[in-house]
Formats: C-alpha cells, structure tokens, sequence
C-alpha cells in the first residue's frame, strides 16, 4: 500500500483524540507523509479515524465513495469496526505502511424514500436501516417485498435492516443474528414483534428491498446509520439494497473477528480452546 497522504478524522468533543492526533501528525511527518485533519478528500491514500464506531460511521460514505482505506483507533467504546487499540497505534501503522494487514470490502447499504411523484436522493449505511415507532402504545404494521415478492407483513415496534457489518449493533439488540462480514446479505430483524413467530430473516444482497406502512401507528422514524432522514408516511415506499462501493476497512493486525467478539460480547465465553 503506497502511502502519500493520509487523512485523520476526530471524535469532536474530546480533547484526547486531538493529543493524540499531533502525535499521528509527527508519526506520519517523520516517514514523508503528508496529512490532513477532519479533511477527506479524493486524493487520499488512508483515512485514520481516532475516535469510535460513531465516528468511523459518520464518514464511511464519503470513504466508500472515493475507495479509501480505514484504520480506526477506537477511543470510544465497544470499538467494533475502530479495532485498533490506542496503545497499539504505532505497531499498526508500520504494519500497514510494511503491507502485512488485511483490508476487508465492508458492504453498506443505501435507502431512499419514494413518495407520489418524488424520490429522495440514497442515503447510505455501513451498519442499519431502522425504522422505529414513536413514543406510543401501538404497534406499527410494516409490509416487506424482496424483488416485488412479499416478505412478511409485521406488527411490531419497528424493524433493522442490517449489514453483515451491521449484524452486532441494534440488530444483535433485536434478536437478530450475528453475521459474518466477509458474507453479503441484508438481515431484516423485527423489533419487538407481536407475534414469537415473526423471525429474522436474510436476504441475499442482490435483492431489491421495500417496505410500507400499512397500518398501525402513524409516527414512524427511518433512521440511517444513527440519522433520523425520512418520516414514514402511507402511501410512501422504502427501498433498500446494497450499494455499489463497499468500505474498505484495514483490520486490526493483532486480532480476528471471533477475538473480538469474545472480547465485546464475552460471545461463547472467554475461553480460546486449542484447535484440532
């Protein structure tokens, strides 16, 4: 991986992502290479988020759009897809500047919003799609059609279309499934629903996905990784599929996927089993 310029995006409201951004400045200055702050642009080689998964969230559009590779240092909390602990930083960048690292294609999705005569422009997710009730007793009753052929019609309290990425946030919250990212599928996960027999379901990520309002409450919110975007109304159309660039995330040299998942969610115990 030639790197000639990087640039660094920081958790705002925070005073240690910026002292710890002067030290990835010298980092980098040290070794020739330039870098931009809370800049990204087309001509970057590297994007290096030092905050959490919000913030990495917060640009994987423009990232995915200009095919630039993400580290991320968490500085938050979880750290799902910012894996690089901080006091692992600087073993992380030589690792990548030395081309020993694995850079996964993340799938995100894009949603849009059809209404009469007018069609929102996409929005797009590394994680979910949710659409979620307001404050109120009733249930929402939300039909979903994969390429024109009906799904299921859902009373519940909202539902998460997720990304394999995407699969240990709210859908994981939902009942949902963990789903491996080097997979591409859609999950659609109901939350809360009324009947136990209302199951997640995965849909391959070549499908064109829609959903309507039919009934039930009126208050429904579509939120787009985190970003309220559209009010869901009757009559109107949510459609949902996998969007064309996916987001290239640098994993973290000193952890797999399941190590991570044992360190989050302490999944399937802490205990690592020599294998055969």
């Amino acid at each position: 991986m030639k790197i000639r310029r990087v640039a660094i995006i920081l958790k705002k409201d925070s005073s240690g992502p910026q002292l710890l951004c002067r030290e990835v400045e010298s980092w980098f200055a040290a070794r020739g290479i330039a870098t931009a702050v809370d800049r990204l642009t087309g001509d970057c080689d590297l994007l290096v988020i030092l905050g959490g998964d919000g913030t990495l969230l917060h640009v994987a559009d423009h990232a995915s759009r200009f095919a630039i590779p993400v580290i991320g240092i968490n500085l938050g909390g979880l750290g799902f897809l910012t894996e690089v602990a901080v006091e692992e930083w600087r073993s992380a960048l030589e690792t990548l500047l030395d081309g020993e690292v694995t850079v996964e294609d993340r799938m995100m999705l894009r949603a849009r919003m059809h209404r009469q005569d007018e069609v929102s422009d996409w929005e797009h997710a590394l994680n979910d799609v949710v659409l979620s009730k307001g404050n109120v007793d009733r249930l929402v009753r939300l039909g979903v059609w994969a390429d024109a052929n009906l799904v299921a019609a859902y009373r519940s309290d909202g539902l998460v279309f997720s990304t394999p990425t995407g699969s240990t946030a709210y859908n994981l919250s939902a009942g949902g499934p963990i789903v491996h990212p080097a997979l591409e599928a859609v999950t659609v996960t109901p939350i809360c629903p009324f009947m136990l027999e209302s199951r997640p379901v995965l849909l391959p990520a070549s499908a064109r996905v829609q959903t309507r309002l039919l009934g039930g409450v009126a208050d429904v919110k579509v939120i787009v990784d985190g970003r309220k975007m559209w009010q869901m109304e009757e009559g109107g159309t949510l459609e949902i599929g996998r969007a064309p660039k996916p987001l290239r995330l640098v994993c973290s040299p000193h952890k797999d996927y399941f190590e991570i998942l044992r360190n989050k969610l302490n999944w399937g115990g802490r205990q690592t089993p020599a294998a055969d």
